[in-house]
């Protein structure tokens, strides 16, 4: 797994000395060799790599990685070019849709926001092939925990996106009056119908970003 560079490694060194990210690196590392595990280990840490930690301008935080076949490659909510659109993020587009006038893609692959600074970050960063939830409480949530309270100690306009009770549980961490934290039900189809769509995050986030003079989100996905 490529390591964490930059400003993300100065910010999450304390984490890798200690004894649960040590007990956690042993466990990731027997459950990729004795299962099927998700994202590819050489993708375990893309939402760091493809958004470097001073470039952060939006977060939007996911639960686990998708678990089934080329779905997960890092950062919440994505799949590569040519993965079917999963549902949760059908309803982020057509909350886009409705919210900003983006048209829906043709695809789902999210490494345009991650490029402009949203950290697409999952609260764990594994997951067994076709078992959610499979490697929650092994340490990831301590490890990403880090990386919010990190962010947090940033005193430059930022702004949290919490969808749904596992991500705003992570409001906890989040006190800095800089900041701005938005939460609205999950968009799954199981909730998005409670308050996801509508909420509009995207169009709060952008004006949110200007009225600090920073460049707002292009959150068109373009159709491949």
């Amino acid at each position: 797994m490529p390591p964490i560079t930059g400003k993300w490694a100065e910010a999450l060194k304390p984490e890798f000395s200690k004894e649960y990210y040590k007990e956690l690196y042993a466990k990731v590392r027997e459950e990729y060799a004795r299962f099927r595990v998700y994202p590819p280990a050489s993708d375990l840490f893309s939402a760091f790599h493809m958004t470097p930690m001073e470039e952060v301008k939006a977060v939007i935080l996911g639960q686990d990685p998708y678990h089934e076949e080329g779905q997960a490659h890092g950062l919440c909510f994505s799949v590569r070019p040519g993965i079917e659109t999963p549902p949760s993020l059908k309803n982020i587009y057509r909350e886009l849709e409705t919210d900003v006038g983006c048209y829906i893609p043709n695809n789902g692959y999210l490494e345009k926001w991650a490029r402009q600074g949203v950290l697409l970050l999952n609260t764990v960063l594994t997951v067994r092939a076709h078992q959610a939830n499979s490697h929650k409480n092994i340490g990831w949530e301590q490890f990403t925990d880090a990386a919010l309270s990190a962010l947090d100690k940033e005193d430059r306009p930022m702004v949290f996106l919490l969808w749904g009770s596992h991500a705003q549980a992570k409001k906890a961490i989040l006190s800095n009056p800089a900041h701005l934290v938005l939460t609205a039900p999950h968009p799954s189809p199981l909730s998005a119908h409670r308050g996801f769509f509508g909420c509009r995050h995207f169009s709060q986030t952008n004006e949110y970003l200007e009225q600090h003079h920073l460049t707002p989100i292009d959150w068109q996905i373009e159709n491949i």
